[in-house]
């Protein structure tokens, strides 16, 4: 799978969560709405931080070569 393909699913797969966690709020369902919304807030994290650290390259530490004093 190359760079962009995943890229791709693991945005599809972000924004999927956010439609768990906010589909309590479309269907009228408040009973569930605290699992949905743990369930979709956690992956909406999990799959944004895979996206960052596989697709992007930039989520790491900045590298320090010298003081900045």
């Amino acid at each position: 799978m190359t760079k962009r393909m995943t890229r791709i699913l693991l945005t599809i797969l972000m924004y999927a969560g956010v439609v768990v966690f906010l589909f309590p709020y479309f269907t009228g369902r408040i009973s569930t709405g605290v699992l949905f919304m743990i369930i979709g807030a956690g992956a909406t994290v999990v799959f944004g931080i895979l996206r960052c650290y596989l697709t992007e390259g930039d989520c790491g530490r900045i590298p320090h070569h010298s003081r900045d004093w």
